[in-house]
C-alpha cells in the first residue's frame, strides 16, 4: 500500500507468495485501524521455547497460570490476564 512499492516486491522480500499478499489486502483485519472492528483482532504474545527445554517459572504474584499440552506434542504455558475466547481459538488453531 506504499507509492511505487509492488505486491510482488513486497511477497519477494518476505519469501511469501504473491496472491498471500493480495489475500492479506483484501483482509479487513489488517487495514486501517477506521476500517476494521478492534475488538475482534486479538493477538497474544508468545515465546518459541526449543524442544526440552522449560520456561522461566514466573513469581507468585504474576496471576492466574495456564498449562495447556496438546496431542501433537505442542505445549504453551499463559501467565497473568487472558481473553478467555481467544485462548480457545489459539487451542483450536494448533490442535489443527
Amino acid at each position: 500500500m506504499v507509492p511505487g512499492v509492488s505486491v510482488s516486491q513486497v511477497a519477494r522480500r518476505y519469501d511469501v507468495n504473491a496472491n498471500l499478499v493480495f489475500k492479506w489486502l483484501k483482509d479487513r483485519r489488517f487495514g486501517p485501524a477506521a476500517e476494521r472492528d478492534v475488538a475482534e483482532a486479538v493477538f497474544l504474545p508468545i515465546e518459541v521455547i526449543a524442544d526440552g527445554a522449560r520456561a522461566v517459572e514466573a513469581t507468585p504474584d504474576a496471576g492466574p497460570v495456564i498449562e495447556v499440552r496438546l496431542p501433537t506434542g505442542v505445549a504453551m504455558t499463559i501467565r497473568g490476564a487472558f481473553d478467555p475466547d481467544a485462548v480457545a481459538r489459539l487451542v483450536r488453531g494448533l490442535g489443527a
